[in-house]
């Protein structure tokens, strides 16, 4: 008996490294994104100043929210709050939400397909820098910062009950 429940804990670790189930982030979903002004390194740090910045009260709002139009409409009450906050860190900026085009990505095992999506977007003066963005509704970004060392079957559970948890 003893010998067999390192082997069970074997086969499912294993058999979750090869669960290729794949995750597919919801419509509803709205993103969160902050564009650089440029790759220089003083613009890199200014972009994740107000990523910093902003995420905590971000992270605040969409625990509010039940779903994505609840979501919605918080971020657009808030949206004066939000560039009062990224007007003192850079004074050269856009923040727009709405309808926004987003590359595909791959992150953790989870492909985020290219597309329009809901988002809140910061450029930073020209917007010509690399960028930083994740699912702020329902609430991905708030695992990022949880636990760095969680492997990308872990990751992928996690965000999985996230999304089982928002469905409409």
């Amino acid at each position: 008996m003893k010998k067999i429940i390192p082997i069970l804990f074997v086969f499912f670790l294993l058999y979750g490294l090869n669960n290729k189930e794949e995750i597919i982030i919801p419509n509803y979903a709205i993103r969160f994104r902050v564009i650089a002004n440029s790759n220089s390194m003083k613009d890199q740090e200014l972009k994740l100043k107000v990523k910093s910045t902003l995420e905590s009260d971000l992270n605040k709002l969409m625990s509010e929210a039940k779903n994505s139009d609840e979501a919605k409409e918080l971020i657009s009450n808030n949206l004066s709050s939000i560039r009062k906050k990224v007007n003192e860190i850079v004074p050269s900026n856009k923040v727009s939400f709405g309808k926004n085009y987003f590359p595909s990505k791959t992150y953790h095992g989870i492909n985020y397909e290219a597309g329009m999506y809901d988002s809140l977007v910061i450029t930073l003066g020209n917007g010509d820098g690399n960028n930083w963005w994740c699912v702020m509704f329902p609430p991905l970004c708030l695992i990022e910062g949880k636990d760095n060392n969680s492997n990308d079957v872990e990751y992928r559970l996690l965000i999985k009950d996230i999304i089982t948890k928002y469905q409409s």
